[in-house]
């Protein structure tokens, strides 16, 4: 059964009607997210399926789709980043039960029988966002190194004494 998100979704309820979550989400509307990317321009495509794993644990499977408006580090020009998330949560009410989860399945932890379902996509759509971004088939040209810099990747034998300042501001 397909039903708009709500804000707050009760997990045995949700569980016990196996319910569907489906729809699209402003890019925007992923407040922690938003400091990761260059703009909050775009939607996410989700599915959101609560259910019970088979050993009768409370699960919900995630599947989301974005393009992430990323800033290369290389060229320095905005790019969209294409990424697709389909994993399982095992809803856990405590850690100790996070041993029992089937292969296959990641812990989410939930408090007072409540998630939130933003929350549970925007999660797994940051663990998607590359550490330093690069545009597909971005090259970087006219890189000045300088000091040690240099020294270290012409010479790597010599290595920068980390003392040296200290030394030069007891001269003085």
């Amino acid at each position: 059964m397909l039903a708009p998100l709500p804000d707050q979704i009760d997990v045995e309820r949700a569980v016990a009607a196996g319910r569907e979550y489906e729809g699209s989400v402003p890019l925007r509307r992923f407040e922690r997210l938003l400091g990761m990317v260059h703009d909050g321009e775009g939607n996410v495509r989700y599915v959101l399926r609560f259910g019970r794993t088979i050993i009768g644990q409370p699960m919900v499977e995630i599947d989301a789709d974005a393009s992430l408006p990323l800033m290369c580090q290389g060229t320095l020009e905005r790019f969209e980043l294409p990424v697709s998330v389909r994993t399982r949560l095992g809803l856990i009410t405590r850690e100790e039960d996070e041993a029992a989860l089937p292969e296959g399945f990641e812990p989410c932890l939930y408090t007072q029988g409540q998630v939130e379902p933003l929350a549970l996509i925007e999660d797994e759509l940051i663990l998607m966002v590359p550490v330093i971004a690069r545009k597909p088939g971005a090259t970087v040209e006219g890189v000045v190194l300088e000091g040690s810099l240099q020294e270290a990747l012409e010479d790597p034998q010599a290595k920068p004494n980390p003392f040296a300042a200290l030394a030069a501001l007891k001269r003085q």
